[in-house]
């Protein structure tokens, strides 16, 4: 996006940068870890039609403030803000550890009118090695070090199961540059998703609005099973799989828009 961003101030005082898209009922897209609204936007256009899509950096991204120190109940309170600043409600669209973070904020009684979520990355299952408990610790010391590179290819070899050998390949290539440049950001998305990507049953399972759990049709089988394992969790969620996609749904918004158009009316 190349418009000047709206501002909403959080709770704690940080200022969020958002972008509107459309003209109908509102609905919040929340990118996840490498992510700030510019990757939203394919699906903030694709979603325009039928909604005012607003598209923002999450906390610490972008246009947005770091805030003085980092919390989950800050994210929520971020989302809140947007929320209410957009009329007090409003549907919610999480990809990644953004759909944890919309999880995270209707399990705590955020105002939404329903949350649909694309692969939330809990580990349900012993597929994948869980990331150790430790992992927020050291990524954030290496970025406290200045050393962005380390600290991004630690997040997705541990973190997100990348391949050793992919990732070195990523780091040759010109994106690496974005991914360092977010890097700081990585701690934020560690501590959403909490210590070993454990999925909270019990804290999910008081969640009231209508809630989708997407997956996609080509995603590792971790990400699949773990998106199940969510749906199974929260009382009367629906579950669908987007056929052909994996888990970088974001860059061919256009295979969302049925099922997303559908469910958040």
């Amino acid at each position: 996006m190349t418009t000047s961003p709206e501002i909403v101030t959080s709770a704690d005082g940080t200022p969020i940068a958002f972008e509107r898209t459309g003209d109908g009922p509102p609905v919040i897209l929340a990118g996840g870890a490498f992510n700030d609204r510019t990757t939203v936007a394919g699906l903030a256009a694709t979603l325009s039609a039928d909604f005012t899509a607003i598209a923002y950096d999450r906390r610490g991204r972008g246009d947005s403030g770091a805030g003085a120190v980092y919390s989950v109940e800050r994210e929520v309170e971020d989302l809140a803000a947007l929320i209410d600043h957009v009329g007090g409600s409003a549907a919610v669209f999480g990809h990644s550890s953004g759909a944890v973070l919309g999880l995270e904020a209707a399990a705590r009684g955020v105002s939404m009118t329903c949350l649909a979520v694309y692969e939330p990355p809990y580990i349900v299952d012993d597929s994948r090695p869980r990331p150790g408990a430790d992992l927020f610790d050291r990524v954030r010391a290496l970025i406290a070090d200045g050393n962005r590179d380390d600290a991004a290819e630690l997040f997705l070899v541990e973190g997100t199961a990348t391949p050793a050998e992919a990732v070195k390949s990523m780091r040759d290539n010109e994106i690496w540059g974005w991914f360092t440049g977010l890097a700081h950001t990585l701690p934020y998305d560690l501590a959403l998703c909490g210590p070993g990507n454990m999925l909270p049953t019990d804290r999910f399972a008081k969640i009231t609005v209508p809630v989708l759990v997407l997956d996609g049709g080509e995603s590792d089988g971790w990400m699949r099973v773990g998106a199940r394992a969510v749906a199974g969790t929260i009382p009367g969620a629906r579950q669908a799989t987007v056929e052909g996609q994996d888990h970088g749904v974001l860059r061919r918004p256009d295979t969302l828009r049925g099922l997303l158009t559908e469910f958040l009316r």
